[in-house]
């Protein structure tokens, strides 16, 4: 099956899609986009997370197919600039301060769902932050500086409208 789609602001063709394949399989192994992560397949981490339509997605619960015609956008789509010359948004700059970043594995779609929450809402309250992220799962850190990240994206948002 043959895939169109506009991934990170880019319309592709995507060859050879399996029917059964999904969304986050085509990003990664098809597109070269490993941004976001395959961890647990069932929509239960958030690794995966990426951008639909201007909405939040778990990439492994969705179909290839079902992105046809649609909009992507990773965690990779973020940054600003052209590939070598990218500018980190500022929730990936924040995330990179705060030491939000551990093993990696969660921060993709920590990021994704951190940047459509300030996107929302420039100045989440910590109940906000969490309820937000509350389906990203970290397994190496107290969520603290994940915490701390979100809060000086949002603070970096509300200075810089």
């Amino acid at each position: 099956m043959r895939v169109n789609v506009t991934v990170n602001g880019s319309e592709e063709t995507v060859d050879d899609v399996w029917e059964g394949e999904s969304l986050l399989y085509m990003l990664r192994e098809r597109m070269g986009l490993p941004g976001s992560k395959n961890a647990c397949e069932q929509g239960e981490c958030g690794s995966c997370t990426v951008y639909l339509d201007g909405v939040p997605a778990c990439a492994c619960l969705v179909a290839a197919g079902q992105a046809e015609g649609r909009e992507v956008r990773t965690v990779e789509g973020l940054a600003e600039g052209q590939p070598g010359d990218e500018r980190l948004d500022p929730v990936q700059q924040a995330f990179v301060e705060a030491g939000a970043v551990q093993c990696g594995f969660c921060t993709p779609g920590l990021i994704v769902q951190s940047h459509d929450l300030i996107e929302r809402n420039p100045a989440p309250s910590d109940a906000e932050i969490r309820e937000a992220l509350a389906g990203n799962l970290c397994r190496c850190t107290g969520y603290e500086k994940i915490l701390d990240a979100v809060r000086l994206a949002a603070r970096r948002k509300a200075a810089h409208p």
